[in-house]
């Protein structure tokens, strides 16, 4: 946890408009060709790249910058492995008992199931938790605020960041999620929070044709 009373001067360099102009549009158009992958190489990924990745991640506003969040590199083979077969066990019960027809409905143009073999063939998962409270060294407990607003961000950063260094990226997020808590060995003030898959592309993936809503249809000025 980063606190501190003292103030610094902002690092901030203003951009003329035709450049803001043009930066905006150029992340727009790399940004609109992420997409979520289901098909993953096996191909090793830099570690570097996670790390700085996860440090970008954590650039993220937080709620009185408590910082709630803790990232869990995953590459181990058995632990992906665990982590699949307990993904399994939850998705086979959502697909045949907890999802309702109009959430099956949602998810059969997606061509989705209960079978999750990208945790295992993707080189590295990321866990995702976020921490109620913050504790010190000496057991001290700090409330943290806000906490799925600031992991929800930290999540979309990383992502973001992600997908800028040349990786695909799927969000998976099996409901419950307690087994992440016991496979990694988390202590219980976190709680998981979303499984990020993480890798190149498999050659030839394919993915559903979908499309975004235009600007008309998601935003409102006034």
């Amino acid at each position: 946890m980063a606190k501190t009373d003292a103030f610094i001067p902002l690092d901030f360099s203003p951009m003329e408009e035709q450049a803001m102009q043009q930066q905006a549009e150029s992340f727009y158009l790399q940004m609109s060709k992420r997409r979520s992958v289901r098909d993953f190489s096996d191909k090793p990924i830099p570690l570097s790249v996670i790390e700085h990745a996860i440090l970008a991640a954590g650039t993220a506003p937080s709620g009185a910058n408590m910082q709630p969040w803790h990232f869990v590199v995953v590459q181990n083979p058995e632990i992906k492995k665990s982590i699949r077969l307990a993904a399994e066990v939850e998705e086979r019960e959502l697909y045949a008992n907890r999802a309702s027809d109009e959430w099956l409905s949602a998810l059969a143009p997606l061509g989705t199931d209960a079978n999750k073999p990208f945790l295992e063939t993707a080189p590295a998962l990321i866990a995702i938790f976020l921490k109620k409270v913050t504790i010190d060294e000496d057991g001290t407990k700090h409330k943290n605020y806000y906490t799925p607003e600031s992991v929800g961000i930290a999540t979309g950063v990383l992502i973001t960041a992600l997908h800028q260094a040349g990786l695909a990226t799927l969000t998976h997020t099996p409901s419950p999620m307690k087994f992440l808590t016991e496979i990694l060995e988390r202590p219980s003030h976190e709680r998981p929070f979303l499984l990020l898959v993480v890798g190149y592309p498999a050659d030839g993936v394919m993915v559903p044709d979908i499309e975004r809503l235009p600007l008309d249809k998601i935003s409102t000025f006034l």
